[in-house]
């Protein structure tokens, strides 16, 4: 008998994650940690399309850059929480940064999101298992 990871919920299906981030060096070290860990993952690295692709709620987990391309991700995460705007969001949502908010940026943020990391700080590994920590 193989032992579950973590990564799965009971369904035996894998987590589906959303990386919006425009630093392709980033984004592929993120998807191959997670993609190994027995995450599926899909990258966007234009803000507009990662909005829309965010609203078909088909992702588990959205690992949002704040900085990217046509449209902040402040802004991406304000459209996702707004019930009339995305009416039936379920997926977590971490914000992935390295730009300094200062405190009260970042807790005015944190509000709306389900996670922040700041991606010089965390590693790959230390990502997967932060995501393996999710409550769902």
């Amino acid at each position: 008998m193989e032992p579950t990871t973590p990564t799965a919920p009971q369904s035996g299906k894998p987590r589906r994650v959303l990386c919006i981030e425009d630093e392709h060096f980033i984004s592929e070290l993120y998807s191959r940690a997670l993609v190994k860990a027995g995450y599926e993952v899909k990258v966007v690295i234009d803000g507009q399309e990662g909005l829309k692709e965010a609203q078909t709620d088909q992702y588990d987990i959205i690992l949002l850059d704040i900085m990217i391309p046509n449209m902040m991700g402040t802004d991406i995460l304000k459209t996702l929480r707004d019930t009339t705007k995305t009416p039936h969001l379920h997926s977590k949502i971490i914000l992935a940064t390295n730009l300094d908010q200062g405190d009260d940026g970042r807790a005015a943020t944190e509000k709306y999101a389900d996670g922040y990391i700041i991606k010089a700080d965390i590693t790959p590994k230390e990502l997967v298992s932060y995501l393996s920590k999710l409550k769902f």
